[in-house]
């Protein structure tokens, strides 16, 4: 089973790297598609070279018009996409194949992430789960694109690429999508990738919030009047699937201090609360 990962990419080079190593190292047959938009941060000096990805530096409209490029441009049998400042924890990708492999009929998968600070230090950690169409709309996605795997009928089947007319909340609109075409999803109780918290991700940017009320806007009426229910119900869910329990556990990522090897840490007090934003869903 052959993974494709596109990772769409601009003026980010020293996270880039650390997400390459990430991909290169899961000793699975993996194609890497870099699709950069013209970089002048020095990320071209080595992209363009590096054996282990397929680079492309071209102009885009954005980072789904991006990801839609590298789409096109795969050839495995799984696909994926990770952003700049997302890593692959070790062996994600051996887990996400064999659950595919024993679960021939699920196209979507799903798993959980970890959220880390710049030097790689645990935040928090974030479970996934299965996602429903009026909680997206009036609250917010609750899986994460760095651990989004799908098979390419997705594709080729359903023609599920992104809307580029999306700045920030496409991967809302593409999961809506699926769920309104059928698309059958599983979920991995496992820890599938790092997310790292820089402070300056887009999905804390004015437009991001912007789109966000997009979505809740297009909610029917009802849902919006019963919001509040909606939100609850899904946060009692998470609480009987166990997604605020964790027990003490280990982790191994790439950090800016060189990528010649991950860096192990252990997490003896594990925490699914994301300090710095306690103000936005949870």
């Amino acid at each position: 089973m052959r993974f494709s990962v596109v990772t769409p990419s601009f003026r980010q080079s020293s996270w880039l790297k650390l997400c390459v190593a990430s991909i290169a190292d899961q000793g699975v047959e993996v194609e890497h598609i870099v699709q950069d938009a013209g970089s002048h941060d020095g990320t071209l000096d080595w992209l363009l070279t590096d054996p282990r990805v397929k680079a492309f530096s071209e102009k885009d409209s954005g980072m789904y018009d991006a990801v839609n490029r590298g789409l096109r441009r795969a050839s495995g049998d799984i696909l994926s996409y990770l952003n700049c400042d997302e890593q692959y924890l070790p062996g994600a990708l051996t887990a996400v194949g064999a659950y595919f492999e024993s679960h021939p009929e699920v196209e979507l998968l799903f798993g959980h992430c970890l959220v880390v600070g710049p030097k790689g230090e645990f935040i928090c950690y974030r479970k996934v789960q299965k996602p429903t169409k009026y909680h997206i709309l009036v609250s917010h996605l609750p899986t994460f694109t760095c651990s989004t795997f799908f098979r390419r009928s997705v594709i080729d089947k359903h023609g599920l690429f992104f809307d580029t007319r999306w700045r920030d909340a496409g991967d809302a609109d593409w999961v809506l999508r699926a769920l309104e075409k059928g698309v059958r999803i599983g979920l991995l109780d496992e820890f599938l990738s790092a997310f790292a918290d820089t402070g300056a991700n887009m999905n804390l940017a004015p437009n991001a919030q912007r789109e966000k009320k997009l979505l809740v806007a297009s909610a029917p009426a009802w849902a919006r009047k019963l919001a509040p229910a909606i939100i609850w119900l899904h946060r009692f869910n998470r609480l009987l699937c166990g997604a605020y329990r964790q027990e003490p556990f280990d982790y191994a990522i790439y950090t800016m201090d060189g990528t010649d090897g991950r860096v192990l840490h252990h997490v003896e007090l594990p925490t699914f609360l994301w300090k710095s934003r306690l103000g936005l869903a949870q």
